[in-house]
């Protein structure tokens, strides 16, 4: 089977994870997908296919003969999606022979265009994969899970050493890998297939905190509230506006990190902010936390002790401390572009990867492209043609890896 083929299917089982849940998975029907992906495996011969009580799934595929001593190593995909744009039943459309111009996105009134994405004149003659604009694709992440089973269905003119798979649920809240079994997958080395363009080499992440800010305010009669009225809506927006105004996404690129607004809400007694903070620099990741303190003491100091309330939790480290000692990763990755023809490109990621935690965890675990674009939004698109080109470098990464024994 095509991984396109896989793709279209998995795609239309909603997986949405849900960051205000407190179970694992935070979402139920994660399950679903994963009940689905299990009874896959083992028709393609995976025969300990399974998935814990917390939706983790695993797989092992034993050795070629005289190839058990070949290093182990192991592919991940996530098997949720982002939450927004995902409330209703998702309708992949397939566009053949896409000519690399504006395309409507069914009835939704959005297009995908050039000015947008100037990425998409280079599709021109493929097979492009969008939703019909109403929600996300779910690209990110069930093309790299399709990949992956694409990959090792027939391994036959293979040889290779031991291969460990994995799907996780919750890694769009930042929890996929919060209870993997490091020692159950069993690799050495693992590659997480979570990246954009086909042919990405991924080894640098941000650092990434959460931060939650409260604000606790006086609540009084306008008509009387001078010199003792504090409006926590209002405190809120100044906060924010201690924070640098070009530090944000929208304005940074690159290994340029951010202060990122993702919720608001308030009333004169009472207001939140939560943010994500990125950056990719140990010191200025630090720095940034700091910049948050310091505007904390700054508005408790004019408007009273307690009036704001700051909590900062750690998500993940730049995983590159650790890749960087495993260059062979790199190596073989980029060993394996080339075998597949598929050019490399070795790029920070702008974003998180189970791959960073699993790092910190003891399995070292680059990021791999798989074709996607426009992730988390209705825009989100696919080519066929890119995700086979990300099927062809797993399959060479295999063969990179046996060949070293």
């Amino acid at each position: 089977m095509k991984a396109s083929e896989r793709f279209l299917k998995y795609v239309t089982v909603r997986t949405p994870s849900d960051e205000n849940s407190s179970t694992v998975p935070s979402s139920a029907c994660q399950f679903d997908l994963a009940h689905l992906l299990v009874e896959e495996m083992k028709s393609i011969g995976i025969e300990d296919a399974a998935v814990d009580d917390q939706c983790y799934v695993y797989g092992h595929i034993p050795a070629t003969p005289g190839y058990e001593s070949a290093t182990s190593i192991g592919f991940i995909a996530h098997m949720d999606t982002v939450s927004d744009f995902c409330d209703h039943d998702i309708v992949p459309v397939v566009h053949e022979n896409y000519d690399g111009k504006e395309l409507a996105l069914g009835t939704s009134g959005l297009t995908l265009t050039p000015e947008m994405f100037p990425h998409l004149p280079t599709l021109a003659g493929r097979t492009l994969i969008t939703s019909d604009g109403t929600t996300v694709l779910g690209a990110d992440d069930k093309a790299g899970i399709a990949e992956i089973l694409t990959a090792v269905e027939d391994l036959s003119d293979i040889p290779h050493g031991p291969i460990s798979i994995a799907f996780t649920p919750d890694e769009e809240i930042g929890m996929g890998a919060s209870h993997f079994d490091v020692a159950k997958f069993g690799a050495k080395y693992g590659y997480t297939l979570d990246g954009d363009t086909e042919g990405e080499i991924q080894y640098e992440t941000f650092n990434a905190a959460q931060a939650k800010v409260t604000f606790h305010g006086t609540n009084v009669h306008p008509g009387s509230a001078k010199d003792i009225m504090v409006n926590a809506a209002l405190v809120a927006m100044e906060f924010d506006a201690l924070l640098p105004a070009a530090d944000r996404p929208e304005r940074t690129e690159d290994y340029e990190g951010f202060f990122h607004l993702t919720h608001m809400e308030g009333t004169v007694s009472d207001a939140s902010l939560t943010y994500i903070i990125r950056d990719h620099d140990a010191h200025i990741f630090d720095q940034r936390q700091q910049t948050m303190r310091h505007a904390v003491k700054f508005l408790n100091e004019r408007y009273g002790e307690g009036t704001v309330e700051l909590d900062i939790r750690i998500q993940y480290r730049n995983m590159a401390e650790i890749i960087e000692k495993c260059p062979v990763t790199i190596e073989n990755a980029r060993k394996a572009c080339k075998a597949a023809g598929v050019p490399e490109l070795i790029l920070p990621v702008r974003g998180g990867t189970d791959g960073a935690m699993l790092s910190f965890m003891g399995l070292p675990c680059p990021n791999l492209g798989t074709g996607g674009h426009a992730y988390h939004g209705p825009y989100e698109h696919i080519t066929v043609e890119g995700m086979e080109q990300a099927v062809k470098v797993v399959r060479e990464l295999i063969r990179t890896f046996a060949e070293e024994k």
